[in-house]
């Protein structure tokens, strides 16, 4: 069954708002890209940020960046998420982020200080540390009473969010579901990142013969998925979950979780591969990642009557690790109403095996 999906609003290193997203991302242009230094030691590195400052949500242990890019994103469309609380009610409406570096940038600073003083800083709280703060922050932040939680399966945090979303809608829990996903800039991400050799030397080059490794990024992207919405012209169509289990951090060689994700989506949906037009891979830059991806959507689509246009975005956004999956998906909803394609695939696999593809359609 399709539910209404409204992009609600996305920022990534693409720009601030929908409209600027899709205008840059047609241009191929990405003003948040950008070579920076300090955050490794001794080596620079291209990152993807969001454009501009990020106001503060205010003092004490929930103004961390994540929160200030969640604050950004209901700030950019105040009026359809009040109209969303005024059609269902504060208690029918739900929250499911994905999520996976809540805080842990800010925390960082305020160990640092609390090593060299002996003294536990006024401002910081372990709550900054917890998952469960974005979903919590922006329910509060909303003034909605629905259930609210955060998913953290690393890279397919905010795609798997999706399928979490739209539980909730079908077993009558939630009538609508602010869903999505956002992580901010963080230096732990970066340098752990570096210490497994997965950090490209330059821009990220996704299924490039030369490509050598990601650049990472950050984003939110929040949506409005609904049991029903009159004159709805994008649906959340399919969502399709895998575990391979392979390694802690490398994929299954040959891309069996990412082709059983794919092929679930799709099935998902009602539709057959040669139905979807458009192919928003995971495509990180690393060798090992793009390899198996392109063996799974070989076979996926090998023998489909129509073969989609398939292409990674991260050279434009960085990958946005816990948030990667809701900003993928924004830019398939841009493209869906856009009318560039009628079916579109997005792929998130993570750490662990954890894998999610979701398909979005007119």
């Amino acid at each position: 069954m399709k539910f209404p999906l409204e992009l609600l609003y996305t920022a990534s290193a693409l720009g601030r708002g929908n409209a600027e997203t899709l205008a840059n991302l047609l241009e191929g242009t990405a003003p948040g890209m950008a070579e920076i230094s300090g955050d490794i030691p001794g080596r620079s590195i291209w990152f993807g940020g969001v454009p501009g400052e990020l106001e503060s949500v205010g003092d004490g242990s929930l103004d961390i960046r994540s929160n200030r890019l969640l604050k950004l994103a209901v700030d950019g469309a105040r009026g359809a998420f009040a109209a969303l609380a005024a059609k269902y009610g504060a208690d029918r409406i739900g929250v499911v982020l994905g999520a996976s570096n809540t805080g842990v940038d800010e925390a960082e600073v305020f160990v640092d200080r609390w090593l060299d003083s002996g003294e536990k800083p006024k401002e910081f709280d372990f709550a900054t540390l917890e998952l469960g703060t974005p979903a919590l922050f922006l329910r509060d932040f909303l003034g909605l009473k629905g259930p609210a939680y955060t998913i953290s399966t690393a890279c397919s945090s905010s795609a798997k969010a999706f399928a979490a979303a739209r539980r909730l809608v079908e077993r009558g829990i939630c009538d609508a579901v602010i869903a999505g996903g956002v992580d901010g800039r963080c230096r732990f991400a970066m340098n752990g990142f570096h210490a497994l050799g997965a950090l490209s030397e330059g821009r990220c080059r996704p299924l490039a013969p030369d490509r050598d490794g990601i650049n990472l990024g950050e984003g939110v992207a929040l949506f409005a998925l609904e049991k029903e919405r009159e004159g709805a012209d994008v649906f959340l169509a399919g969502v399709g979950e895998s575990s391979d289990a392979y390694h802690a951090t490398a994929p299954d060689p040959e891309g069996l979780g990412a082709e059983a994700s794919m092929r679930a989506a799709i099935a998902d949906a009602g539709l057959a591969p040669s139905d979807i037009d458009y192919v928003n891979l995971h495509g990180t830059g690393t060798r090992a990642n793009d390899e198996m991806e392109m063996k799974a959507v070989g076979r996926v689509f090998a023998g489909a009557a129509h073969s989609p246009r398939c292409e990674s975005t991260k050279s434009l956004t960085g990958h946005c690790l816990g948030a990667a999956g809701a900003v993928e998906a924004a830019i398939c909803c841009l493209l869906v109403r856009a009318g560039k394609c009628r079916a579109a695939l997005s792929n998130s696999f993570a750490f662990g095996g954890s894998n999610a593809s979701v398909v979005i359609s007119a």
